[in-house]
């Protein structure tokens, strides 16, 4: 071919070519992508949206912001809301022990509440409530179990069961749930099995130190013994009763689907009714809430009201809440956003995830509780804790392992 016709080829080929791919290679095209232009974008025909690093940290931003928002307001509501219960809770029962009644009640009032606007329908009289997605008779077991473990794990307070004490017992629940659900005629692990049988020579080491420091320093330690030993009894019934409702719950739904906004609503606001029985005395403790010490808004808010008009000052003044009064609302409030941030965590992350941060959490519990509160425990309590958190992870580690186990056989069997 000659010069001249090879010219003439190369000038064709150049005026077939768009401008804009002329020469060297694009922006897009050595960072080895191209943008693509969206479709009504508001640019006008034939604009190249560039993928500079602005563009990049942009995307990632938006991509990653809900995420970490999401992330902080659940270990806001789990850390914020359970440990500040913890805090509420034992300003109640430090003083007024046999007030376990009346705390549960008010937690299942506030929360009832709060969940009561997700579920109402106004074409649907007498109860303006929509349609439920489990069968009402289904919930009706799981109430009544959920009313008896939370009359139960409160209740026990009256009967020298201290808060700290109560939150190792109580994170010894790996134990009855092993039981219960070998009964159920579920399976487990030899390594399940261990971190069982630690767990609990954990809470037993824990138990008894405590025990034997309250018999020393109580003048009349039969009595106060036998005391609480009555409470750790009614501690593992109410462990008993909530491994079976966990049980419960977790066939429920595997069957209808995880409607736990629906088995929040439910538990709470068809369980207020069982309260009838024990009127009596919640009008009791309620009396006795009501005559302790007030606190005056004035005193409360501080320098804040020298801001504030005289005439209003003065009203705040006279303005007296019981303080325990006081405390007995942020225990219920603080109950619903600890339940909410565990139901969010749990929709959005593995059983081993939830397990952990909520052992980490009875754990930053506990120490507040020592801190806040002056509770001095024995060593032998401290190293049953210790024993009880350890064991509780690797529990929840074995059986986050051997599920994916199961599912990488399903996985291959399909």
């Amino acid at each position: 071919m000659s010069d001249l016709q090879t010219g003439r080829r190369r000038r064709s080929l150049d005026l077939a070519t768009p401008k804009h791919l002329n020469g060297s290679q694009s922006h897009e095209e050595i960072n080895g992508a191209r943008s693509v232009q969206k479709p009504n974008s508001g640019t006008s025909d034939g604009a190249q949206s560039v993928s500079g690093p602005k563009d990049i940290a942009g995307a990632v931003m938006h991509a990653t912001v809900p995420v970490w928002l999401q992330l902080s307001v659940m270990i806001a509501l789990i850390f914020g809301g359970c440990c500040s219960n913890v805090f509420a809770l034992e300003g109640i029962v430090k003083e007024y022990p046999d007030s376990g009644l009346i705390i549960t009640l008010s937690q299942f009032i506030l929360t009832a509440l709060s969940s009561w606007p997700k579920h109402f329908s106004r074409n649907r009289p007498p109860f303006f409530l929509k349609p439920n997605a489990v069968p009402i008779g289904r919930w009706m077991i799981n109430i009544v179990l959920f009313f008896a473990v939370n009359v139960l794990n409160n209740y026990a307070f009256g009967y020298k069961i201290s808060v700290p004490v109560h939150i190792i017992l109580r994170s010894g629940g790996s134990v009855t749930t092993m039981l219960v659900g070998w009964l159920w005629g579920k399976r487990y692990s030899r390594m399940q099995a261990i971190s069982v049988a630690l767990l609990t020579i954990g809470v037993v080491v824990a138990a008894m130190s405590d025990a034997k420091a309250k018999g020393k320093a109580s003048t009349t330690s039969t009595s106060s013994t036998a005391s609480f030993l009555t409470g750790l009894l009614i501690l593992f019934v109410a462990q008993v009763l909530s491994a079976i409702m966990g049980l419960y719950i977790q066939s429920t739904y595997a069957k209808y689907g995880s409607h736990w906004q629906e088995n929040l609503f439910y538990s709470h606001c068809l369980g207020l009714p069982l309260f009838l029985p024990f009127l009596p005395s919640i009008t009791t403790q309620f009396s006795t809430l009501s005559n302790s010490p007030p606190l005056t808004l004035s005193s409360t808010l501080g320098t804040y009201t020298t801001s504030i008009p005289t005439t209003t000052q003065k009203l705040l003044s006279r303005l007296r809440i019981p303080n325990k009064i006081l405390l007995l609302l942020a225990n219920s409030v603080t109950q619903y956003a600890c339940i909410r941030g565990v139901n969010l965590l749990g929709a959005k992350s593995s059983a081993l995830t939830v397990t952990i941060v909520l052992n980490i959490r009875k754990l930053a519990s506990l120490l507040l509780s020592i801190w806040l509160f002056g509770n001095r425990l024995a060593p032998g309590v401290l190293v049953g804790a210790a024993i009880v958190f350890g064991s509780g992870a690797l529990y929840a580690w074995e059986g986050q392992r051997m599920g994916q186990k199961s599912r990488r056989k399903k996985k291959k069997s399909v």
